[in-house]
């Protein structure tokens, strides 16, 4: 990389004197700052160029020296940032091997040295990810950070349907924000689903077909979706009511279940969580589909 010697960029850069051409270098066993050590570094370089790659390298290293927390992390952001990428992993191997401009280098120079000031990435960057949204960020306001996130857990017994939504979540990119669990329904799978501790809503559309209407169903479902994850049983509640009854130990408090259900469910749910008062499960709505039927209930878990 050759050393900048446009007036103007030395102003931006305040160049120490043995960056700019016929000043002496520095004496010997003297401390340099991660800035100075940078410019040392590109003025020695002669007239090679530096890539996205190698001044990820560089910064790491500077940030890992001056104790900067998640100092990987922190380069990656910044130089993706500057190069118009969401993240490091998204550049494609052009961006990633082409030398980055005068420009490019001080930008992520100038953004690297607010970041060993230990400011945040988000304020450092200006914006954050926020689930689909793209926020703007500025101090003091509140970062969003990952814990408060939605965190989904994902839960199938066919392996199809759990492999489908794993390439489904790597294609959107929510492969961080899914956990994916190939069990069926039961205190088994509960009990994995409590290692993350309570949760907020439960949302299901289970098997809910009454056994005795399976055979009516139209010629495209019954040959080729899965008739298990259609057929609820005899009353069509048959997962319905392992979900509700194991609700109760997954939620937090005040926490939420949302089924889809057959149209002839709602009053049968109802009676059923009447009949077992200890769940402390009410239903607080029945929700219509487009064609006005009566499909979706919420079930709301209530203090005990």
């Amino acid at each position: 990389m050759r050393c900048l010697t446009h007036p103007l960029l030395r102003k931006l850069l305040s160049l120490p004197p043995q960056c700019v051409p016929g000043r002496g270098t520095p004496r010997k066993g003297a401390v340099l700052s991660p800035k100075q050590l940078f410019l040392r570094q590109s003025c020695s370089a002669g007239p090679g160029l530096m890539t996205a790659t190698d001044v990820v390298h560089y910064w790491q290293k500077v940030f890992e020296t001056n104790g900067i927390p998640e100092a990987q992390e922190s380069s990656q952001y910044i130089v993706s940032f500057v190069l118009g990428a969401k993240t490091f992993q998204s550049l494609d191997s052009e961006s990633l091997h082409t030398p980055l401009t005068a420009l490019q280098q001080e930008q992520i120079q100038q953004l690297s040295y607010k970041r060993l000031q230990r400011m945040p990435v988000q304020y450092v960057l200006g914006e954050w990810d926020f689930q689909d949204l793209t926020l703007k960020m500025r101090p003091p306001v509140f970062i969003p950070r990952p814990e408060t996130e939605s965190r989904v857990i994902a839960m199938d017994k066919e392996e199809a349907a759990v492999d489908l939504t794993r390439e489904n979540a790597h294609r959107l990119q929510l492969q961080e924000r899914i956990r994916i669990i190939h069990q069926d329904v039961s205190h088994s799978s509960a009990k994995q689903l409590l290692l993350w501790g309570p949760i907020d809503v439960i949302v299901s559309n289970p098997p809910y077909v009454f056994h005795e209407d399976m055979a009516s169903l139209d010629a495209e479902i019954l040959c080729y979706e899965d008739l298990d994850a259609l057929d609820g049983g005899d009353d069509g509640m048959r997962v319905i009511k392992t979900i509700l009854a194991l609700a109760p130990s997954l939620l937090k408090v005040s926490g939420s279940v949302f089924l889809e259900v057959d149209p002839r469910h709602p009053n049968m749910v109802e009676q059923w969580l009447q009949a077992h008062p200890e769940l402390l499960l009410t239903l607080r709505a029945i929700h219509k589909d487009f064609c006005g039927k009566p499909r979706f209930l919420h079930i709301q878990k209530q203090s005990s």
